[in-house]
């Protein structure tokens, strides 16, 4: 069987040397004088010397010579290995592609071996080495971001390399903004780059074909206008497909049983087929409990997997490391173990500034106020002192309280109003996300109304946590004023008056006012009740409320899980400038520090537990967990067919039809003639 087509590697006049090789090799046996120091007879010697006479004429017909065949042939073969012959199974017809490989968690399943990524990557190269000559492509890689590998061109190495480097990711997979990035040079008036908001104008359209080689575990991007990109869609699955995963895990105090933490969990079967697994719960590296658990097939109708929830009970636990695993011989194992991380929970930092309120003092000093916070009461006087204006302009503290008072400048952390308003500086804006945390604050734009008697409350907002459960159907309040707040303010309790409580943004702050007091003074500065609210159930709790919102408690007994990719928020103990965040590899980034003493990291690419240590301590001050907990990347059954904008572009399974090269082997045969060719001439054989 010959090669379906040759690659010619030589110019004509490398070739007219190469063919002056033969005719030379020949050349040399007609003059190759053939003599032996042998002792023989005198009359054999004479035929000898006859003979070599004839071998010495130009004329004479060449003698048969198994070296001069073997050289022949080398030559023969060096010549057809630079012609590279092989089979090509089809050629990409266009002049510009783009290839997107999936990057996401799903696309680490072993059920193509090694991995779903590595095939993708096989295959891109495939279809780099199918491309003619002066063709371009530009290779993209994507997960919920997307990341442009290489630009547009045409040298294949450079390609085949970008490819052979894009790494696994755990991150979810989102295919929109992929999309965008391919389509800036296909489609004029798009930028391309997904960083960039500005579109930037291209002077004409240059059409592209898009492979997109991925498992289609992402959702339809139906906005999305194609324009001059023709989509491909290579699957990267396998035939069947077998998976149990940990879709989530929690752990919480008992309530029933107080001193005890139990440990939830979520599992899921994406596969066909009944199945039963193993749970084991580790403290750090101590096996604390396992069970064998059965769940249910996948519903082959609703592709819903079948779930099933176990639960641990364990004594208490104030702090460690809890490891779930599930011993399932499947095909992606990023979701098989989950951690929760049980921090000692960290009281939070209130100071409450009142001229004095037995009411709020004894809403604030309840048992369950005390394991939540830690609470200091000062007068207004202390707001004029220089270490309390340090403290607040550092963030040390969590929540501020002002009862019927107000300093001059606004703290950095979140503040509750009562029967005050925050200052207000028209030539002060707030500052924007992202910056530093700056010294004293001053808020801008509350305002009141004029005093009105015995406003009627008419509305609250149960849904956001500050005035969740709290009922003031019954509450009667002798006086108070409508209120006004910034841009972005939300309205909590209304009356028929206007606003009574709400909040407002304070650059990376939220401000809290309730417009009436619990308590007035009059001009004489005697105290007057304005309200019979502190005697209502719902007065403890709305304090409550206060302090797990802008306090910024956990009502988890675990640190919030975190999906890789997403930024996690974390708070000190102590003011500091920044904090030092070792991931599971051992990789160490510094961290500085945000508005309202909170520090946000990125990096949370890897599954595991990672270390946050303070300032330039060396002590670990708290660690957070990531886990996977993705129902779409633990389902690994390929879509059929994707949708962009009003295409459906079903998928092509992924084939390795790329040229064949027959050269290595060509060569390794010329080797061995030469070989073969020296063992003939050292031996004398045939010479």
């Amino acid at each position: 069987m010959f090669p379906s087509d040759t690659i010619n590697t030589l110019v004509w006049w490398q070739w007219g040397l190469l063919a002056l090789v033969p005719p030379a090799i020949v050349a040399l046996y007609f003059l190759k004088l053939r003599r032996q120091p042998l002792e023989v007879p005198s009359t054999y010697l004479w035929a000898r010397t006859i003979e070599d006479l004839h071998v010495n004429s130009l004329w004479q017909r060449l003698r048969q010579s198994l070296l001069l065949l073997l050289q022949l042939l080398l030559i023969a073969l060096i010549a057809l290995t630079l012609l590279r012959p092989g089979w090509s199974g089809s050629k990409l017809i266009g002049k510009r592609f783009v290839f997107l490989i999936d990057t996401s968690a799903s696309m680490s399943a072993t059920d193509i071996a090694p991995s779903r990524l590595d095939q993708a990557k096989r295959q891109a190269i495939d279809l780099v080495e199918q491309m003619e000559q002066g063709s371009a492509a530009m290779v993209i890689s994507f997960s919920n971001t997307a990341k442009v590998e290489q630009a547009f061109t045409d040298n294949r190495q450079t390609l085949r390399k970008k490819i052979e480097l894009i790494a696994q990711t755990n991150h979810p997979s989102d295919l929109s903004e992929a999309l965008r990035a391919a389509s800036g040079l296909a489609n004029p008036g798009q930028s391309g780059d997904p960083n960039n908001p500005i579109d930037i104008k291209t002077a004409e359209a240059q059409p592209a074909d898009l492979y997109i080689l991925s498992d289609g575990g992402f959702s339809s991007v139906p906005t999305f206008k194609l324009g001059n990109l023709t989509p491909y869609y290579v699957k990267q699955a396998a035939e069947t497909q077998t998976n149990l995963a940990i879709s989530a895990f929690s752990t919480e105090a008992n309530p029933e049983k107080p001193g005890r933490v139990q440990a939830f969990a979520r599992l899921e079967n994406h596969s066909p087929r009944e199945a039963s697994v193993e749970t084991s719960l580790y403290l750090g590296s101590a096996l604390l409990d396992a069970k064998t658990v059965t769940l249910s097939p996948r519903d082959e109708k609703t592709h819903l997997p079948g779930t099933t929830g176990v639960n641990f009970e364990m004594q208490e636990i104030e702090s460690g490391i809890l490891k779930l695993q599930i011993e399932s011989k499947d095909s992606l194992i990023a979701d098989n173990t989950a951690y929760a991380v049980v921090n000692v929970p960290r009281p939070a930092k209130v100071l409450v500034v009142t001229p004095g309120n037995e009411h709020l003092e004894f809403a604030l000093k309840t048992d369950e106020v005390q394991k939540i916070a830690s609470i200091t009461f000062a007068e207004p006087a202390h707001l004029e002192t220089k270490p309390y204006q340090d403290r607040s302009a550092e963030g040390a503290y969590d929540l501020i309280i002002f009862d019927q008072c107000a300093p001059k400048e606004m703290p950095a952390c979140n503040t509750l109003m009562i029967g005050r308003i925050p200052p207000t500086d028209p030539s002060a804006s707030p500052p924007t996300t992202g910056e530093a945390a700056p010294g004293p604050q001053r808020a801008t734009s509350w305002s009141l109304g004029e005093k009105q008697n015995q406003p009627i409350v008419i509305d609250v907002n149960q849904v956001h946590p500050l005035t969740q459960l709290v009922q003031l159907g019954n509450v009667k309040i002798v006086a108070g004023r409508a209120l006004k707040g910034p841009l972005g303010t939300v309205t909590l309790i209304d009356s028929d008056v206007g606003t009574l409580y709400a909040i407002g943004p304070r650059g990376g702050y939220e401000d809290a006012v309730l417009s009436f007091g619990i308590i007035d003074y009059d001009d004489a500065g005697k105290a007057e009740v304005n309200t019979d609210w502190f005697r209502r159930r719902s007065f403890p709790v709305f304090f409550m409320n206060a302090l797990k919102y802008l306090g910024g408690i956990r009502g988890s007994l675990a640190s919030p899980n975190i999906q890789p990719g997403s930024p996690a928020v974390l708070r000190t103990a102590t003011p500091v400038k920044s904090i030092l965040v070792t991931s599971p590899r051992g990789d160490k980034f510094d961290i500085p520090r945000e508005l309202q003493n909170t520090f946000i990291f990125n990096r949370t690419d890897e599954l595991g537990i990672y270390e946050v240590r303070e300032g330039s301590g060396d002590k670990i001050s708290q660690q957070f967990a990531v886990n996977l907990f993705d129902t779409r990347e633990s389902d690994l059954t390929p879509a059929e067919q994707i949708d962009i904008g009003h295409e459906e572009v079903k998928a092509e399974q992924g084939r390795q039809t790329a040229r064949q090269e027959l050269w290595k082997w060509l060569t390794l045969a010329a080797l061995g003639v030469l070989i073969f060719e020296w063992y003939i001439f050292n031996r004398r054989v045939y010479l």
